[in-house]
């Protein structure tokens, strides 16, 4: 019987591998190192200057019969009016308003026109410690009301106290941040972001004229007119890490 004889074959063996991830092991101090401390404090400047300057509203109101009557004499009363403004050198002078209304009388329910009502008002700006004696002058001009009076300060005094106000609010921050940093035992590091909410501009203060100052029969002969003081406020937010 013959005997049967397999040759023999390599054997090739294959190693699969497979990519190594290795996830390094974080404490709690390291992931607590990780976070960034921040506080954020908001401040605020505020800055009160006086007024200088006054904006005076007033003009001239008629009463006739007849709308032609009453457009005439108005409009005489104002040209004059305005030639002596325009004399004193007033600063921002303007027409604001002019009216003709029809003037109605009611009796029983039923209305009659007893004739027609004309105004023309005027404003204009002028030194505060002048407008005193320029209202007065102004009423023998023409002017038969004086709706109203505003102070202000000139603008660069306004300019200037804008930027104090806003070195008032950094501080009036930083002093924040400092009490609240030291009480927890905390050191500021730096200041991450600064962000300027800006310094407002101030309103003017405004008068209204009493009614028994709107006409020319109840201006005194020397009118007091005293200003005051405008109030100027800015707010800075500071982000810090600590």
């Amino acid at each position: 019987m013959k005997k049967l004889v397999f040759p023999l074959l390599p054997v090739i063996l294959t190693l699969v591998t497979y990519p190594v991830i290795n996830i390094p092991f974080m404490t709690p101090v390291m992931a607590q190192e990780q976070v960034l401390r921040t506080l954020t404090v908001t401040g605020k400047g505020t800055v009160r200057i006086p007024t200088s300057l006054t904006d005076v509203s007033l003009g001239v109101e008629i009463q006739g019969k007849t709308a032609a009557e009453v457009q005439q004499n108005v409009a005489q009363r104002t040209s004059s009016l305005v030639d002596f403004l325009r004399s004193r050198q007033v600063e921002r002078l303007e027409t604001t308003g002019i009216r003709l209304q029809p003037n109605y009388q009611y009796d029983n329910n039923q209305r009659r026109l007893v004739g027609y009502l004309g105004t023309n008002i005027v404003s204009f700006r002028v030194k505060t410690e002048e407008v005193g004696s320029l209202l007065d002058d102004a009423v023998k001009a023409g002017a038969t009301r004086i709706d109203r009076v505003s102070f202000s300060a000139t603008e660069t005094a306004i300019s200037e106290a804008q930027k104090e106000a806003l070195k008032l609010a950094t501080s009036d921050a930083q002093a924040q941040a400092e009490a609240v940093l030291s009480t927890l035992n905390f050191q500021s590091q730096e200041i991450i972001s600064i962000s300027i909410n800006g310094a407002n501009e101030p309103q003017p203060l405004v008068r209204q004229t009493p009614e028994n100052f709107r006409t020319a029969s109840a201006v005194a002969d020397s009118t007091p007119v005293i200003g005051g003081e405008q109030t100027i406020e800015a707010m800075v937010t500071l982000q810090m890490r600590y």
